[in-house]
């Protein structure tokens, strides 16, 4: 079994390796690429039956669904999912896959990266080395994780696995998800109420998926919540958190916040999130390792191989 047409929309070339777009694309009798802005867009729906998009770059609302009425299978270049209508999709038996799991090791390893270059000033340190000044004088106000208190919001894949890496560095672990986690507790990883969590933890990791329950999760009373001194570490994307209300609270001075999902911002937001110290901002590489590549491609077109097959695998509606 085939599709007729595979349509993708903001997946560029560079994507997926060669390999694995000949394999997607012995799936279909043709595949036709667009960019997120295309105008073709709503032409070239009519008669696709494969939809395969980058979530960050194209919505796929009930209107894209609407204008593709022989739409059988969605595909998210991702493991968020929260840009496309699941619940309306399943409405016309359309199935919506995503990429779960891939990038596990990768953002968990990048969380403690991204925390431990700015608790003991590795950027200033390397520079200074480079100037040829090898004094440590000026580097004894850093810190450590050990024995401080630090929360995740949101126990799937990588939130554990930041939990169970935060234990191994020696901290206090908290978490809050919808539901308790018996693995994690077993492991002495605490449940905590989230506003509890917010003003006591000393480092908070963000790790929720976006849908419609998650959207500004963190609202501007919870970001008013959040302890003063603390690290606020967000590698999931930027509408889980009221930005508002977080420039607000970065503008005061009292918190650090660390993001990665910059490519998402819009341009004026993020001229004005770059004026503040304390406010620190990554290209989008916690999941960019070369293991995690490959697995994401590999998922992603055996998500379709799957589904032809009447097996579909990582189905989230």
């Amino acid at each position: 079994m085939k599709f007729k047409k595979i349509l993708t929309i903001g997946i560029n070339e560079t994507s997926l390796n060669a390999d694995y777009w000949k394999r997607s694309d012995s799936l279909a009798e043709k595949r036709i690429s667009l960019a997120k802005d295309s105008l073709e867009i709503k032409m070239q729906l009519k008669d696709t039956d494969c939809l395969l998009v980058n979530p960050f770059a194209f919505k796929v609302d009930k209107e894209i669904i609407d204008a593709a009425p022989k739409l059988k299978y969605i595909g998210v270049l991702a493991t968020a999912y929260g840009k496309a209508d699941c619940e309306y999709a399943a409405t016309k038996k359309i199935a919506v896959c995503n990429i779960p799991g891939y990038s596990t090791e990768a953002v968990a390893e990048f969380a403690f990266g991204a925390i431990l270059e700015h608790l003991r000033d590795l950027e200033r340190a390397k520079t200074q080395a480079r100037g040829g000044d090898y004094s440590e004088a000026t580097f004894s106000n850093t810190s450590e994780i050990k024995g401080k208190k630090f929360g995740v919001i949101g126990l799937g894949r990588i939130g554990l696995r930041v939990a169970e890496l935060a234990l191994a560095f020696g901290a206090d672990v908290f978490f809050w998800s919808r539901n308790h986690n018996k693995e994690a507790e077993a492991k002495r990883i605490k449940y905590q109420d989230i506003e509890t969590l917010l003003s006591e933890c000393d480092f908070i990791s963000l790790h929720l998926a976006l849908n419609k329950e998650t959207e500004f999760f963190l609202y501007e009373a919870c970001v008013e919540k959040i302890k003063s001194g603390a690290l606020l570490l967000n590698l999931a994307p930027n509408e889980l958190i009221d930005y508002n209300a977080l420039e607000k609270r970065i503008a005061i001075g009292d918190i650090v916040y660390i993001m990665d999902h910059t490519d998402e911002l819009m341009p004026e937001q993020a001229k004005r999130l770059l004026r503040y110290k304390n406010c620190i901002m990554y290209p989008p590489i916690g999941y960019t390792t070369k293991e995690a590549t490959v697995k994401k491609q590999e998922i992603f077109v055996e998500n379709i191989e799957s589904f032809l097959k009447g097996a579909p695998m990582n189905k989230v509606n």
